[in-house]
């Protein structure tokens, strides 16, 4: 179903046709093509590999199939079969493509958001197909060789020009040293972008040199193993300082905190108090409020805790703007910590494992897959987010090694969208909105300088 949202200042009037709310970023301004596999210009590229697209949020899986996403060898089509993923459309060719040559792909303006905003005009990119019988060649690294500043949780990868034979990269094929000394990791193989990962089974050392190789018993799918063994180098960076957690000051005192609207479609459950300021009680929506007898609180069957507007009793409207004022505090401090670690997966962190730290995206950041994020009980990450912060449905953020939801910082400058039964870790301090879809959870908090809004969610404050 699709939401219309009419913003005044203070107020957010929101007229839906159902349960769900409308994604963020849908009014207005148009979804983009943030990445592509092969990359505009690639050359070698294999003749088996899928062609994917990934995009700047959600889109509507039935406006992606092969009469927006087109491949082509000239003027002729190249049949095949689109699916989609997270925020990720992937054409698969139905047969291999010819060796040595030009394609291009194509994104239409008939691909369209979740809230039917379609792209602000065609897509498009070229590419060249590896010469048939070829050797495989290794076309990039993570780091890149000579590499400075490397950061210590850093996963080692290699991305090939074709497809390889998954089976001949291992360990002792795909390698790491400091010095003369083997690091200890596994090697994993992503086939849809012919990339091989080394992930070291301990953070590497800090300000240190490493050295990988690939050797020639890596083949590929075809059979031609590599020419020869390629190897390059990298520095770790020093050792980070350790983070001091931001101090949420009265905003602490609140699991959902917003300034212009806090709405819920039954039933959700909320586990700490409720505050909107300094909008008043009636854009509080949802949670059939009980006035308490002081008129300085309401309660509601859907909340554990205490549910606080601007218009209520004295002493509630100061303490809520001191609560607001302390919100946007928080923010202003977590986006001005020096980050450990920038632009970490050009924006898409799906499916890894996190040291402590600051991390800092100027971009949007993506969640398809799920994250982990291991440390001790007094460790502390913040992430800084430039634009919006998307997480797909049935995703998860994972806390280990004692590591605890308070000290976990999402400082997010666009709009926060949790997909369906995605169930999310930490303080979410947004400048805008933020957005729980049917199901999803959090371990944390919301504090949003908009509104927020949840449908069939679970809410609960962190331990402290």
């Amino acid at each position: 179903m699709r939401c219309l949202e009419i913003v005044v200042p203070f107020l957010l009037i929101a007229a839906c046709g159902g349960n769900q709310s409308a994604p963020p970023g849908g009014s207005g301004s148009a979804p983009k093509v943030s990445s592509t596999v092969p990359a505009n210009a690639g050359s070698a590229v294999a003749v088996n590999l899928p062609i994917t697209a990934t995009f700047s949020r959600a889109m509507d899986p039935a406006t992606l199939s092969v009469s927006t996403f087109l491949l082509k060898q000239g003027s002729i089509a190249v049949p095949g079969a689109v699916s989609y993923s997270g925020t990720t459309a992937k054409l698969t060719p139905a047969s291999v493509l010819p060796s040595n040559t030009t394609l291009t792909a194509t994104i239409t303006v008939g691909g369209k958001d979740l809230a039917g905003v379609a792209l602000a005009a065609d897509y498009s990119w070229s590419f060249t197909t590896v010469a048939a019988g070829a050797a495989p060649q290794v076309s990039a690294t993570a780091p890149l060789n000579a590499a400075v500043d490397v950061w210590s949780g850093q996963q080692v990868s290699a991305t090939f020009n074709e497809a390889m034979d998954p089976a001949t990269l291992t360990p002792t094929v795909f390698t790491l040293q400091q010095g003369a000394t083997a690091v200890t990791g596994q090697v994993s193989y992503d086939a849809a972008s012919d990339t091989a990962t080394f992930t070291p089974a301990a953070p590497l050392g800090a300000s240190l040199p490493y050295t990988a190789s690939i050797s020639i018993s890596a083949k590929s799918a075809a059979g031609p193993a590599l020419a020869t063994a390629h190897s390059w180098s990298f520095t770790t960076r020093a050792a980070a300082a350790v983070a001091l957690p931001v101090s949420l000051g009265a905003a602490g005192n609140y699991v959902i905190l917003a300034k212009t609207q806090v709405a819920t479609v039954p039933t959700s459950a909320v586990t700490g108090n409720v505050a909107v300021s300094p909008a008043a009680a009636s854009y509080i929506t949802g949670f059939a409020l009980t006035a308490d007898s002081t008129n300085t609180f309401s309660t509601s069957p859907q909340v554990t805790g205490r549910v606080y507007a601007a218009d209520y009793a004295s002493p509630t409207s100061s303490n809520l703007t001191t609560a607001v004022t302390d919100m946007g505090t928080a923010f202003t401090d977590a986006a001005g910590r020096a980050p450990d670690v920038t632009e970490l997966g050009a924006g898409n962190i799906g499916g890894m494992t996190l040291s402590p730290g600051v991390y800092k995206w100027g971009t949007g950041l993506l969640i398809p897959t799920d994250v982990h994020l291991n440390g001790s009980a007094s460790d502390v990450w913040i992430f800084q987010i430039a634009q919006d912060l998307t997480m797909s449905s049935a995703t998860s953020i994972f806390l280990g090694g004692g590591a605890r939801a308070k000290n976990v910082f999402w400082q997010v400058a666009g709009l926060v969208d949790l997909g369906t039964t995605a169930h999310f870790e930490g303080v979410i301090l947004c400048q805008t909105a933020i957005t729980l879809r049917t199901g999803a959870s959090i371990n944390g908090r919301l504090l949003a300088q908009s509104a927020v809004s949840i449908d069939g969610s679970t809410v609960v404050q962190p331990a402290p």
